[in-house]
């Protein structure tokens, strides 16, 4: 069992062969373009509705308890990113601190995330989308608009959507990520805008009863409910900057840019969701707006606004794509660093002559758009969250792990108190995970049973440093 405790070093991490490596094409605007394009999407579009049903008015502490435990763990991603400058994240970073089998699982753990995030992204798309045809006059046939959970047979314009942004990042990087930018400003001045009507309509009564379900996550009519049971979920709205933590390889000076784009990206976007949410929340008792696939949009309708909400709609349709671009990209990334390492077919890790993954890039897409087709998007968040969670606990401990092991590294960015964010970043995961429904840990842990057994018969034996 020694292979499961191989590591790669750290001081040769970067060395590949030509054609396996990426360009860097990416500067510090463009990670945070990333950063903030994957962080505020359907997190705040549509899972505000989904969290304020589960913790009422105490939705803006879920969002603390979340941004709290992401700001630990963005801390701790900076530090390692700009220490270990490649592709991979939390798979890289735990291959050479922790070894070969704890990376593995995380780096199928990321697949999860990545891929099941972009799912819950187009599913969400798909709901503003079919708002925004219907406010226009265009009905969109309900069989054609939802999976089977909803009374449809195929979630149509959310695979559309997943193949369309795919083509975009088959076009080039740098070119995907400048036309990031542009539709991440869009998406900031969309909310910005939401916030300043949402404000004239405030009222502080609908803060009453504050805490209506507790605290803590328990069953209410069936339901999980609670501020954790609300975090659990609404951490899914804040993650996102370790998809800028991908792009390490690819950036042009990583010292600098990453920890730009790692913090500069969560700092932004902690400001733009409790904003959101406190203008969502005052203006409007949050039953009324909860069940809504369109929330945010929901609100200005009833306000009076709906020229507003209709715009709210269309932003919602031109900008969420910028998330599956994100999360896409991330997920192509991880997919690419695993089969570099050989621990999946090594010619998927080959790149074209603009430095794009295309096979990994395909494939993503593929799988993605067969998640967004058919599940509904409480479930797919609450999945996505399981494998994000169990990245951080991991990106936490190598922090520590390496603090004490390599205290003599140079390090570009060092996480202040690292024990202290370390041990947050683990324990604050460690907690959300526990406070997710039992079927989703379930469901979690058939994933990671499925990725040993793919482990064990190929991975173990075909992996790059078994020939050592």
């Amino acid at each position: 069992m020694a292979f499961l405790t191989r590591r790669k070093a750290i001081d040769t991490i970067g060395a590949v062969g030509e054609t396996q490596r990426l360009h860097r094409t990416l500067s510090w605007p463009h990670l945070i373009g990333l950063g903030v394009g994957a962080i505020v999407g359907t997190g705040i579009y549509t899972l505000i509705g989904v969290g304020a049903e589960r913790a009422g008015p105490a939705v803006i502490i879920a969002f603390v308890v979340a941004g709290l435990v992401c700001v630990c763990a963005a801390l701790a991603y900076a530090e390692l990113a700009t220490l270990m400058p490649v592709s991979g994240s939390a798979y890289t970073y735990s291959y050479a601190v922790i070894g070969e089998g704890v990376a593995w699982v995380i780096g199928w753990s990321l697949v999860l995330e990545y891929s099941v995030v972009c799912a819950a992204v187009a599913v969400g798309w798909s709901g503003y989308a079919v708002g925004f045809l219907q406010a226009a006059g265009i009905d969109v046939p309900i069989a054609l608009a939802a999976g089977p959970h909803a009374g449809g047979i195929i979630n149509l314009p959310a695979i559309l959507i997943v193949a369309a942004v795919a083509g975009m990042l088959l076009v080039g990087t740098r070119e995907s990520a400048t036309l990031n930018m542009a539709l991440v400003v869009l998406k900031i001045a969309a909310l910005a805008a939401f916030v300043v009507l949402a404000m004239k309509a405030f009222d502080a009564g609908n803060f009453q009863p504050f805490m209506p379900y507790g605290f803590a996550a328990h069953e209410v009519d069936g339901q999980v409910r609670g501020v954790m049971a609300a975090a659990a979920i609404i951490f899914f709205a804040f993650y996102g900057f370790d998809a800028v933590s991908t792009a390490a390889e690819e950036t042009k000076n990583p010292a600098r840019d990453l920890t730009i784009g790692i913090i500069g990206s969560m700092v932004v976007c902690t400001l733009v969701y409790m904003a959101v949410a406190a203008a969502a929340i005052g203006a409007m008792p949050f039953m009324e707006f909860s069940r809504s696939g369109e929330p945010l949009a929901y609100v200005l309708r009833q306000l009076g606004h709906p020229g507003v909400a209709t715009l709210i709609g269309a932003v919602a349709v031109v900008a969420l794509p910028t998330v599956i671009l994100a999360f896409m990209f991330g997920q192509s990334r991880i997919f690419f660093v695993m089969a570099r390492d050989r621990m999946l077919p090594e010619r998927l890790g080959r790149v074209n002559t603009k430095g794009t993954p295309v096979a990994v890039t395909i494939g993503t897409a593929i799988v993605v758009s067969g998640i967004a087709g058919f599940f509904p998007l409480a479930e797919i968040a609450e999945l996505a969250n399981a494998g994000t969670l169990a990245a951080f606990v991991a990106v936490g401990l190598c922090l520590i792990v390496l603090r004490v092991r390599r205290p003599d590294l140079p390090r570009q960015f060092r996480a202040p108190m690292p024990w202290v964010v370390g041990l947050v970043a683990i324990f604050g995961c460690l907690y959300l995970f526990i406070s997710l429904p039992a079927v989703t840990q379930g469901r979690f842990l058939i994933w990671n049973l499925i990725g040993a057994g793919v482990y064990l018969a190929y991975g173990a034996r075909k992996s790059r440093l078994a020939g050592q």
